[in-house]
């Protein structure tokens, strides 16, 4: 169980501008998340919107060098463009018609990458394929549901308290999924009887390892569950791209597929996980440890005062959005990198001195996984079970979309 001795992990005081090579791709990642950090966009929607730009983005690089297979296939395209125009031109037409408040850091973003283009007919070419490329992408994905209202009910008896906060986003349980038949396509089995063996086992790790007042929990894993909250969980595995696809040497038209296929991955994540974990409403350790005395499991002892390190989720627990994140981001990464060693570095979004050092994407996954359980707010099989799904996820999108086309 303990990462820790495998990884070089633990906080490290070291500047965020790591030494490698950015590319027009790779920097639009990094001018959408700034945008959507300045306008508070986190979680389902922050994904959403990372796979409109990189879709867009692939899309209109291949509509100029067609070297990969484009997801809408019905497209405009030009030999003669510039691809890093077109690129660029679809990022910031997506943010724009997303977020139109930060013009002005779109425009600046857009200023900048125009400075590395030569100003003659390709670039203009590329820029008017960009913004129609992003515009019947964007048009595209608005049917796809996640906007519909919400109306989760509340599953309660008549007179009796429930907790009055709405969960998360429930509307994303019946999404449309990128490149997907449904959002139920890779919904699993329920979650372990409470009266099994295996229910025992991840109940009592939680309650031990993720308890606010653990004696189990080493000083290292609270950082390390300090570190990954929810703004850095999306953005390590953009940062792990962007410097495994520097140090590679990728093509724009390479990294604009490593990026795409990893977004869409991440916000398919963000709907067959709602629709599983709205299938099958598993209570959270909080609810389960102060409520052991009525599992029917003799092996689940109650602490009724028990609360975990991290603060709990507002939605249900089985499967782990962290799992099945890991599983995706993971598996789309070792696709294109393999799964050998890949130096590389996680910066926290907030504070760039803080940061975590890995060799391989399988060990950021595993500690992405670790960390919900030390931090109190997920039980081990469901994190299997999420990395798992997300494994499925990334293995259809490589087999099916943006593939090589010569």
């Amino acid at each position: 169980m303990d990462v820790l001795k495998a990884a070089i992990v633990g906080l490290a005081l070291i500047s965020a501008n790591t030494p490698v090579h950015a590319d027009v791709i790779a920097d639009w990642n990094n001018t959408a998340m700034d945008v959507m950090k300045a306008v508070n966009v986190a979680g389902n929607p922050w994904t959403r919107s990372m796979a409109l730009v990189n879709v867009s983005m692939s899309d209109a690089v291949n509509s100029v060098q067609s070297r990969y297979s484009r997801y809408m296939l019905e497209l405009p395209s030009d030999p003669n463009a510039s691809a890093e125009a077109a690129a660029a031109a679809a990022a910031r037409e997506i943010l724009m018609r997303q977020y139109p408040g930060q013009k002005e850091r779109i425009d600046a973003a857009f200023a900048e990458t125009m400075k590395t283009i030569p100003d003659n007919p390709a670039r203009v070419a590329g820029i008017d394929l960009g913004e129609k490329v992003a515009g019947a992408i964007f048009a595209e994905r608005q049917s796809d549901a996640t906007n519909t209202p919400d109306t989760y009910r509340p599953h309660a008896t008549p007179g009796v308290w429930v907790p009055t906060t709405p969960p998360l986003f429930p509307q994303y349980a019946t999404a449309k999924p990128w490149g997907m038949d449904s959002a139920s396509q890779f919904r699993p089995a329920p979650p372990p009887a409470l009266s099994s063996a295996v229910y025992a086992r991840d109940y009592n790790e939680t309650k031990e390892m993720g308890g606010v007042k653990s004696t189990k929990r080493t000083d290292a894993q609270s950082d390390a569950v300090r570190f990954w909250t929810q703004a850095n969980l999306g953005p390590a595995w953009f940062q792990a791209a962007r410097q495994a696809s520097a140090r590679h040497g990728l093509s724009v038209a390479e990294s604009a597929r490593v990026f795409a296929l990893m977004s869409m991955g991440l916000a398919n994540c963000f709907i067959v996980d709602w629709d599983a974990k709205f299938q099958y409403n598993f209570w959270r350790p909080i609810t389960a440890i102060r409520n052991g005395d009525q599992d029917g499991n003799d092996a689940t002892e109650r602490n009724a005062g028990w609360q975990p390190l991290n603060i709990t989720p507002m939605h249900p627990e089985y499967p782990s959005q962290a799992g099945i994140n890991a599983g995706a981001a993971q598996g789309v990464l070792e696709a294109v990198f393999g799964n050998g060693t890949e130096d590389f570095v996680a910066t926290d979004t907030s504070d760039a001195r803080l940061s975590r050092k890995f060799t391989s994407f399988a060990q950021m996954a595993q500690e992405h996984e670790e960390v919900r359980i030390w931090g109190g707010i997920h039980f081990r099989n469901s994190l299997e079970v999420g990395d798992a799904m997300g494994r499925k996820v990334a293995d259809h999108l490589v087999a099916n979309y943006i593939k090589p086309a010569r």
